[in-house]
């Protein structure tokens, strides 16, 4: 009967963790108000998933005290005594975890509802500090619990669930900007379809990359390899871009599309959670460090695509259309469907349209028609290659690398852009590559073992992430090639890659999940290289992803909204073309 009662106290624990986990939800999700019925659906998922866990983690941790103590506990049903030292473990956690989680996200909330959560996050530390003060001064020398004591925990525990929803506040949700040209309302024909390249400005190419590393590519480039980006390190300018949290790529590459962090451009993770279909409000941010989306794997939770409705903000393409200047984007998140003003849109979600049998969403993956058309060609002539064909340095190996698929949609995606060059002659053309996230993943440990505790491979071992980086050389230096005088090439990395730690692969291997060696959840740099005749050589100062936008439409001569978070970046540019070209402002492209 004592382990009975070990286990109905350890499971009140399991209910006071799940508690503050749903708190944790509401603070980071300010747009979901407390008093609906979608906040009580999300209490119960939460309550569902973590009170069975929390419960019996505590359980085994109070059997471990007994076996090692010289005394067994022998709690009452309900234990004052017990349970306040379960309520100092866990306070301690939900206010470790609240700090943890304000820091990870306060990127991508607004300034008030940060400030709220801060407030939250020192009320649960109070609480934390006077739960720990009774459990010692009153249960620490085997006294017994007074009623009295039973009474004041109970009302600090309340205080320090309801005091951080109090301070939160009831809703506080996102108002979508109004566009001076709406993606959903845009006319797919509304162009000539014989668009052809107006001289007045530039030609940009940006070569957008999931998780790529500049710590990775100047370690090949001392060893000799990579040649083309070692040239444009040589030659180019060079800058690490901080990053922002969650490392996901919708919210990644709409700050830099847009120029703006995600309190202005809407999108704050890379989809939406529900936990029924009928719920009127969403959630966009998960807790991290505590295994929330396992409310997604487990079924409590219903993740969702975002579409190009989510973005509140105008990308760079569609401000240059104002100005007639044509755009070509291929492979990029939030523009499904698409929608292309002056130039062609090519959504990241045309590969799921390749494969699929009916070929149903190609008219909304790709704008305009003829887009749609030359890139179904593409796509099925890659969809019908063998595996050899996409990565051929590796067809000796004889094993089908796991993630092939994705390096597939990413040639198909860049030979699209450049059959459709042809017809379109883009001033701006945004290419996006997904695979090197895919193989940093699942291969850093076989590229890079040296971060892993294993000596570094004195021969020239080939990994499947080194054969993709030199992919991505390959088409770095046909882009440089072909650049006229006054091109800019910009190579843009949103966040890193780096070793996933020893605890998270162990817990990987022990639930029989993918043994995942590279992770990007704490949000390494990522980086831009530019490349061109009026771009200056060397290492600039540190600069964020927002710069992104405000320097292209600098660069292309496109005045720069006030409103961006990011800057011009005029250092990256050699002093003449600077002076010749000030940088010009408005108000803001949305409104």
């Amino acid at each position: 009967m004592r382990y009975f009662r070990l286990l109905t106290n350890a499971l009140v624990g399991g209910v006071l963790m799940a508690a503050y986990l749903v708190v944790l939800v509401f603070q980071l999700n300010p747009q979901l108000p407390v008093l609906s019925v979608t906040a009580a659906r999300w209490a119960g998922a939460v309550f569902a998933l973590y009170v069975p866990a929390l419960g019996v983690g505590l359980y085994i941790l109070l059997l471990g005290r007994d076996l090692f103590a010289s005394r067994p506990l022998r709690p009452a049903w309900l234990s004052v005594r017990l349970l306040a030292w379960l309520s100092v473990v866990t306070l301690g956690a939900a206010a470790l975890l609240t700090w943890v989680n304000l820091d990870a996200f306060a990127a991508v909330m607004t300034d008030a509802a940060s400030d709220r959560m801060r407030a939250g996050a020192w009320t649960t530390t109070g609480a934390t500090v006077v739960v720990a003060a009774i459990a010692v001064f009153r249960y620490s020398f085997g006294r017994r619990g007074s009623r009295a004591a039973g009474v004041l925990l109970t009302i600090v525990l309340a205080v320090s669930a309801i005091a951080p929803v109090w301070l939160r506040g009831s809703g506080e949700p996102w108002i979508r900007p109004p566009l001076l040209h709406d993606p959903e309302t845009a006319d797919d024909e509304a162009q000539p379809m014989d668009v052809v390249a107006s001289g007045r400005v530039p030609r940009v190419f940006l070569l957008a990359l999931d998780a790529a590393s500049l710590g990775f590519i100047r370690q090949r480039v001392a060893a000799g390899r990579l040649p083309n980006l070692a040239r444009l390190l040589d030659r180019g300018a060079t800058i690490d871009l901080a990053t922002l949290r969650p490392t996901e790529p919708e919210p990644i590459w709409a700050a830099v599309a847009t120029g703006k962090y995600p309190q202005k451009n809407g999108v704050r993770s890379r989809g939406l959670f529900r936990v029924s279909a009928d719920d009127a409000d969403a959630v966009d941010i998960l807790p991290d460090d505590c295994f929330a989306y396992a409310l997604v794997n487990q079924g409590f939770v219903r993740a969702e695509e975002l579409s190009a409705a989510a973005l509140g903000a105008r990308p760079i393409w569609d401000i240059l259309a104002d100005d007639g200047i044509v755009s070509g984007v291929a492979g990029w998140p939030l523009t499904f469907p698409a929608r292309a003003r002056v130039g062609y849109v090519v959504s990241d979600r045309f590969d799921d349209a390749a494969s699929s049998p009916l070929r149903l969403a190609d008219a909304d993956a790709a704008s305009p028609t003829t887009a749609a058309d030359v890139a179904r060609d593409v796509f099925d002539a890659w969809q019908a290659k063998p595996w050899r064909d996409v990565l051929p340095s590796l067809a000796a190996a004889g094993v089908e690398p796991t993630g092939l698929d994705r390096a597939r949609w990413d040639r198909a995606y860049h030979d699209t852009a450049v059959a459709l060059a042809q017809q379109f002659a883009p001033e701006l053309t945004a290419l996006r590559y997904e695979a090197l996230d895919v193989f940093g993943h699942r291969g850093l440990a076989e590229a890079q073992p040296e971060r892993f505790g294993e000596p570094r491979r004195a021969d020239p071992h080939r990994s499947t992430l080194d054969q993709y980086y030199d992919a991505i050389d390959r088409d770095v230096g046909d882009l440089a090639h072909d650049l006229a005088p006054g091109d800019l090439l910009l190579v843009v990395s949103g966040y890193g890659m780096e070793p996933t730690p020893l605890g998270k692969r162990l817990l990987a291997h022990l639930l029989a999940d993918p043994d995942l060696t590279g992770t990007h959840e704490q949000g390494p740099d990522g980086f831009l290289i530019a490349y061109g005749t009026n771009v200056a050589a060397g290492q600039f100062s540190r600069g964020a992803i927002v710069d992104v936008a405000p320097t292209i439409l600098y660069y292309m001569g496109v005045d720069v909204g006030r409103d961006m978070d990011g800057f011009a970046r005029t250092d990256l540019f050699v002093a003449p073309f600077v002076a010749e070209h000030p940088v010009k402002y408005v108000a803001t492209h949305d409104r």
